[in-house]
């Protein structure tokens, strides 16, 4: 069974200025599928010449069009079908990451036995989440439910005729590219998977509270692109998530601002917010280190997510197209 996965699967990586950990990711997955692509975004380290040195073939994006995440994995897949038209699933890397153990042979087998599933994902976690709080809440927000699941992350293996029947990744979706795949996917009759298996070691290297905030501003951007994608019925695709983080982060601290100017008591309204920080700790235990800085972190996280929104909508009302969002 683990010689036909690799027989039948293979993998893109997308990365730029990845280095070391590149250089990980590449002999993470050597053994485990037939033929790997590595995409590359303009890197200005060593990462083309890591790639070069483990034998990799690599796909050099274009300067002249913007980068995009969704188009980079899509033109590793193009390349991936040119060289192995046969493969019946690819596997899907961010180059920050570490592929575990038997994760592509457990996955390839749960896409034979399950004819209905177009993506498998498993448990994605942080290499480094003693390094900072911003690592140990990336490992938090990677632990989603098990079972059928809306959409994965940047981590999966999916299968190659599902991938091609809808045409593969937005490219001009600068953020959020795998949930906005998932629900093309879904609406063709395809299921998501999530199993209970670990699948992939992740280096965020957030070591400032600047880089988690670009980070979570990269988020709201991509909710409101999603919205002006796929917001209206059935779907409603992160219309809570934009709303939520707007009512948080401007429509109450307005309201509570307007208030006040006509009586002081509407002040005592601000206490809602170390109300919630308190309620999000509880969820995770208040005895726990970590329980504090998540609730703190997650209402933090709502202005930084309104940010990523407001920037989505003046660059609508501009007219302009937002390149990537790094944070790195």
């Amino acid at each position: 069974m683990a010689n036909d996965a690799m027989k039948s699967c293979g993998a893109v990586i997308i990365g730029r200025n990845e280095g070391p950990r590149l250089e990980a990711c590449l002999k993470s997955l050597a053994g485990q599928v037939a033929c790997i692509v590595y995409v590359d975004s303009g890197s200005s380290d060593n990462s083309l010449e890591i790639a070069r040195g483990l034998n990799t073939e690599i796909v050099e994006l274009d300067l002249a069009t913007p980068f995009t995440a969704a188009r980079a994995r899509n033109e590793g897949f193009a390349r991936l079908h040119e060289l192995r038209s046969d493969l019946t699933s690819v596997q899907f890397v961010d180059g920050d990451c570490i592929v575990v153990g038997d994760w592509v042979r457990n996955a390839q087998a749960f896409l034979v036995e399950h004819e209905d599933v177009a993506v498998v994902c498993g448990r994605r976690r942080e290499r480094f989440p003693e390094n900072s709080v911003y690592n140990r809440l990336c490992d938090i927000e990677w632990n989603t439910p098990i079972g059928e699941a809306r959409s994965c992350g940047g981590d999966a293996l999916m299968r190659a005729e599902a991938f091609k029947s809808v045409g593969g990744f937005n490219p001009g979706v600068i953020a959020g590219e795998e949930p906005e795949l998932c629900l093309r996917l879904r609406h063709c009759g395809w299921k998501i998977w999530r199993l209970d298996a670990e699948m992939a070691m992740h280096d965020a290297a957030i070591s400032t509270f600047g880089q988690w905030w670009q980070r979570t501003k990269r988020g709201g951007y991509a909710y409101a692109l999603g919205v002006s994608l796929h917001g209206a019925r059935p779907e409603f695709h992160w219309t809570r998530e934009v709303l939520r983080a707007l009512v948080w982060s401007a429509i109450l601290p307005a309201a509570v601002a307007l208030g006040f100017a006509v009586n002081n008591i509407f002040f005592v309204i601000l206490a809602i917010y170390p109300l919630q920080v308190l309620r999000l700790a509880m969820r995770k235990g208040l005895a726990r280190r970590l329980s504090w800085a998540y609730g703190l972190f997650m209402v933090l996280a709502k202005f930084a997510e309104a940010a990523g929104v407001l920037c989505f909508y003046f660059d609508q009302i501009r007219g302009r197209k937002s390149g990537i969002i790094e944070y790195k």
